[in-house]
């Protein structure tokens, strides 16, 4: 990978075996990547930047302006989020397995061994949370490839750090991201079928468009909903 600057801003260059340029800015810094052809030239990738910089100078602004969450720290009363609901957690002693537990709507309840590390919280809270994506989302794939027509091979849910979803669309195979257990289950289903779609249509053309507007006919208002939404440090736009 290398570098261009173009009016001051800084843009990462990765050249790939594909047929055309593509351009991302990445929060939370609104860092600016651009993926080009292998035999393009320095001074095209130049030119498709500048003719970019209104688009991205947009993106950049709307990341600055962002809500953010800090970073937990996994203290007492410290606020957590659980399907888009804001929990206070509270730290229990146990001398087995550490493990969660909602207490109603008020309290996430964390069980865990005396002078347990940030390390140990993190890790019982973050499997808690893959669990319980775990439980939701075989239904939820079932009515989806139902009603779009097409077979999930496999799936999984992992932690990413620049997206909500991907999928490999020759494998039929797609993950979604730890992150979406602490949002609204219907920005879930949003990225869901975002990822299942793509198993009919690439890439994100009007063709891409239309068959998000014909299976869920709300998708450009979840997406937004999902992107306002107060974002953690590790959190990404989609």
């Amino acid at each position: 990978m290398n570098q261009i600057t173009v009016s001051n801003i800084t843009v990462d260059v990765v050249r790939k075996d594909i047929k055309n340029m593509h351009l991302a800015v990445y929060p939370p810094t609104g860092r600016i990547r651009i993926a080009a052809p292998l035999r393009i030239s320095d001074d095209s990738i130049r030119l498709f930047a500048i003719s970019k910089l209104g688009w991205i100078k947009r993106h950049q602004r709307k990341f600055e302006n962002q809500e953010r969450i800090s970073p937990r720290e996994y203290k007492e009363r410290e606020s957590h989020y659980f399907q888009g609901r804001r929990y206070l957690l509270r730290i229990k002693e146990t001398e087995g397995a550490g493990f969660v537990d909602l207490k109603g709507k008020t309290y996430l309840d964390l069980y865990i061994r005396k002078n347990a590390s940030f390390e140990n919280k993190q890790r019982v809270i973050n499997e808690w949370h893959r669990k319980e994506l775990k439980n939701i989302l075989p239904e939820l794939i079932k009515h989806w490839e139902k009603k779009i027509g097409v077979k999930v091979d496999f799936w999984s849910v992992k932690q990413m750090k620049t997206k909500w979803g991907s999928c490999n669309i020759e494998k039929n195979r797609i993950w979604l991201n730890l992150e979406l257990a602490k949002k609204p289950v219907h920005c879930l289903e949003y990225v869901l079928v975002h990822e299942i779609v793509h198993l009919l249509e690439r890439k994100h053309n009007d063709k891409f468009k239309n068959y998000m507007d014909n299976y869920l006919s709300n998708w450009k208002q979840i997406k937004d909903e999902l992107n306002r939404i107060p974002v953690s440090h590790a959190d990404w736009c989609y």
